[in-house]
């Protein structure tokens, strides 16, 4: 029977993260999870991690003061850097680290925001958000964080996004 887990990231998960996503050509270097790790001991972050009969599968963060303006202004927790490895996707892990870190952030705040990327590659994303009941916060698209002007050319990558919050039910 396959055991699935979600608990706290910790600092030996750093290079195994590394590795798994590397398989993939995807450039997550150990030290971010090393920081990420340093951030979860001093109460700015958590970071969930998934595994798949112990072997890491996923993970998401909870940053308790959002690096997006409008929800740090709000006081709204952000989930950012969500993440699933290819071969565990469509297996409802992505939704287990959701359902996890949205109980932890509806346990003391009533709304908690996303940001998703605008490309295809986020299609999965944006469709699982609407699904659980993710409305965009009206600000329209943002690239960097700052609002995107009609007319004006920028870059489509990970950086151009557009936010989301959801309420506590």
């Amino acid at each position: 029977m396959t055991e699935y887990s979600i608990r706290l990231l910790e600092l030996a998960d750093a290079p195994i993260i590394e590795g798994a996503f590397s398989v993939f050509g995807l450039n997550k270097p150990a030290q971010k999870y090393v920081d990420y790790y340093t951030e979860q001991q001093a109460g700015t972050r958590v970071v969930l991690v998934a595994t798949v009969d112990d072997v890491f599968a996923g993970y998401v963060t909870i940053c308790w003061r959002s690096h997006y303006r409008p929800f740090r202004e709000a006081n709204f927790p952000e989930i950012v850097d969500f993440n699933v490895l290819p071969h565990f996707r469509q297996q409802g892990i992505g939704t287990r680290l959701l359902d996890e870190a949205e109980s932890r952030i509806f346990a003391d705040h009533p709304v908690v925001g996303i940001g998703v990327g605008m490309t295809a590659d986020y299609g999965a994303a944006q469709h699982m958000y609407a699904r659980r009941g993710y409305l965009p916060d009206g600000r329209g698209l943002m690239y960097e964080g700052y609002p995107v002007s009609y007319g004006k050319n920028i870059p489509v990558d990970d950086d151009l996004c557009l936010y989301f919050t959801k309420n506590r039910e």
